[in-house]
């Protein structure tokens, strides 16, 4: 059991904060190749809520990363609207867009190494996270040692990452994009590469970021048992959302052009070109292929 935390003057623990919502409009988004753009994104429509915790599902190359991307303004969307709390990320500046990640959004990018210090501690790790954020004007929440102590890995502080296994060197990985405070914390497959026992406890850990500090926490996995860990799922597929899963539940989307992707399964019996009718019943909508007379 895990003592409940104080700040380290003794005095009480900092107020949950709320976490930044999401909402992607009509987003296109293409990259220019030599031979001819490449369509990545096809017009996605996506609405996360405040501290609400999702994982973008789906097979490589399909569009998670670049969602992903946009979300923390690494880049500009071809097309549409991204915006993160009240800020449009497509009428900030680079420098703006920067400062935005240095304190209301934390990017862990895919792979352990390239967001961690190996040669430092897991302290010093934190520490280094919560510096770069400070240079640029945003004061973190908690001190180091107090946001591994919330976080029950207290006892890895002072530990050199190089000789930690990959699975803890993930979890320190998360607690450093924590450390700054941000109100969306954004994680690309964080758990690629681990045995099933880490990916268990790092996707625990984002579960507790999420409850101990109300961070909007949005995630990249091609794991679909991954996935089944959030309550909220969205598939792409193609560079759509192709469907949703909400605690088990598994939803077709309608996006804003009224088009709809069917699952795999259906496509079985209804392949693309198929004629189908849309019928109207007072419970819902039927789809009725075309009968071929013989």
């Amino acid at each position: 059991m895990i003592e409940e935390p104080v700040s380290p003057g003794g005095g009480p623990r900092p107020p949950m904060q709320s976490g930044a919502s999401v909402r992607l409009v009509g987003v296109v988004h293409l990259y220019r190749r030599a031979g001819g753009d490449v369509v990545a994104l096809r017009g996605v429509d996506l609405d996360i809520e405040p501290g609400e915790m999702v994982a973008l599902l789906g097979p490589s190359g399909m569009g998670k990363t670049t969602v992903l991307r946009l979300m923390a303004g690494l880049m500009q969307a071809s097309a549409g609207m991204v915006m993160v709390g009240d800020r449009d990320l497509g009428r900030l500046t680079a420098a703006e867009r920067r400062a935005l990640r240095a304190g209301e959004i934390s990017h862990i990018v895919q792979g352990t190494s390239p967001n961690i210090l190996l040669y430092a501690t897991a302290l010093e790790n934190v520490w280094f996270s919560q510096h770069a954020a400070r240079t640029r004007g945003h004061v973190p929440p908690w001190e180091p040692d107090e946001l591994l102590g919330m976080l029950g890995l207290q006892d890895l502080a002072h530990e050199r990452l190089a000789e930690l296994p990959r699975g803890l060197q993930q979890q320190v990985a998360v607690v450093a994009g924590v450390g700054t405070g941000p109100r969306l914390l954004l994680a690309d497959e964080p758990t690629s590469q681990l045995s099933p026992d880490a990916s268990i406890n790092v996707i625990r850990l984002l579960q507790r970021v999420n409850s101990e500090f109300g961070t909007t926490v949005v995630i990249v996995t091609h794991d679909p048992t991954v996935a089944q860990l959030f309550p909220r799922t969205v598939t792409i597929r193609d560079g759509r959302v192709g469907a949703e899963g909400h605690r088990g539940e598994e939803y077709a989307v309608v996006d804003g052009s009224g088009s709809v992707q069917l699952p795999p399964d259906v496509l079985e019996i209804l392949p693309p070109n198929t004629r189908v009718r849309v019928i109207r019943g007072p419970h819902g909508v039927e789809l009725r292929g075309q009968e071929v007379d013989p």
